[in-house]
C-alpha cells in the first residue's frame, strides 16, 4: 500500500526540529518502523521531521557516567563500535542480531527504542544494563530509566513533542560476562523470545545478575526473581536451570501465529539458560 500524503521537513538544527515536533509533527530517523506502518495506514502523520541528518544526535562516546549513544546512531554502528565491543559488549552483540544488513544500516537506536516493539532486541539489553534514556523537548531534558521507559506495547514514557536524545549504558570490566540469545522470527528478524544476561562473579560466586526479556510479554522487563535466584550461587548447571525456570513465572505471555503463550514461556526458560551459561563462560 501507499501511505497518505504528508509534508516532509529536514531541519538543520535540533532546536528547529524540536520546534516542529512541538507543533505536532512526527519524528523520522531510519524509517524502519514508521514507514511500513504508514504504508499499512496504521499511522498517518501530516508532517514528518527528518532527524537523520542532525550530526549532534549521531555519536558513540565515553563519558564519566557511561557510554552515550546518540539517537540517530545506526544499529550497524552500535554493532561495530570498538568502544562498545570493548566496554559494553552486550549492546554491540544485541545490535548485531537486529534484522538484516539493510535494516542495521538504516535503522537507528533512537527510533527502535521510541517505537517500543514488544519483540525488539534493544529493550532486553537496556533492561539488563539498567540503561538510562535521555529525552529532550522544547521544555528541556529529562532522564528516564529503561525500566520506566518501556510501558506497554508500542507505548513508552515519551511525552508529546519529546524525542529520544541518547541512550546511556554502563562501562563493564572483565569481571562481567554478557550474552544475548533469541529465537528469531525468520521473516522479520524480530525475537519470538530474546534474553539478555549480564553477570558478575566475585570470589567464585555470582555477585550481580541482570536479566532482560523481550518478545514474551507486552513489554520488555527485568526477570527479578531469576536474578535473585542466581546471586550468591556458583552458577552450576542445576542452579542455572532453577533460575531460568523463573524467567517467565507469573508473566502474561503473548500468543500469535508464531508461538503460543505456553511455547513462549518454554522458550524463555530455554533461552535464559543458554544466555546465563554463555555469559558466565565469558567472564575473564
Amino acid at each position: 500500500m501507499i501511505s497518505q500524503s504528508f509534508e516532509y521537513t529536514a531541519p538543520k538544527s535540533l532546536d528547529e526540529a524540536l520546534g516542529l515536533l512541538a507543533q505536532g509533527a512526527k519524528p523520522l530517523a531510519g524509517g524502519m518502523s514508521l514507514i511500513p506502518m504508514m504504508k499499512l495506514r496504521l499511522t498517518a502523520p501530516d508532517r514528518l521531521v527528518d532527524l537523520r541528518r542532525l550530526k549532534d544526535l549521531n555519536y558513540i562516546r565515553e563519558e564519566s557516567n557511561g557510554i552515550h549513544i546518540g539517537a540517530t546512531t545506526t544499529h550497524q554502528d552500535v554493532a561495530s563500535s570498538p568502544l562498545l565491543r570493548g566496554k559494553c559488549p552486550l549492546m554491540a552483540e544485541t545490535a548485531s542480531h537486529i534484522g538484516d544488513p539493510q535494516v542495521r544500516n538504516m535503522g537507528t537506536i533512537g527510533g527502535s527504542v521510541a517505537h517500543a516493539d514488544p519483540s525488539a532486541d534493544y529493550p532486553a539489553a537496556l533492561q539488563a544494563l539498567e540503561a538510562k534514556v535521555a529525552l529532550r523537548s522544547t521544555k528541556g531534558d529529562r532522564i528516564v530509566s529503561a525500566s520506566d521507559f518501556f510501558v506497554d506495547t508500542f507505548t513508552t514514557a515519551l511525552e508529546p513533542g519529546e524525542i529520544v536524545r541518547e541512550v546511556v549504558v554502563p562501562i563493564d570490566d572483565s569481571g562481567v560476562g554478557v550474552s544475548y540469545q533469541k529465537l528469531v522470527q525468520p521473516a522479520s528478524g524480530f525475537a519470538i523470545v530474546g534474553i539478555a544476561v549480564r553477570v558478575r562473579k566475585t570470589g567464585g560466586k555470582i555477585s550481580m545478575a541482570r536479566i532482560g526479556v523481550t518478545g514474551l510479554a507486552n513489554s520488555s522487563y527485568r526477570a527479578s526473581a531469576a536474578e535473585k535466584a542466581l546471586e550468591g550461587k556458583s552458577g552450576s548447571a542445576a542452579e542455572i536451570q532453577e533460575a531460568a525456570a523463573l524467567v517467565a513465572q507469573g508473566v502474561d505471555a503473548n500468543a500469535d501465529l508464531h508461538a503460543s503463550a505456553d511455547y513462549r514461556r518454554h522458550l524463555a526458560t530455554v533461552y535464559a539458560a543458554r544466555a546465563i551459561t554463555a555469559a558466565l563462560a565469558r567472564i575473564a
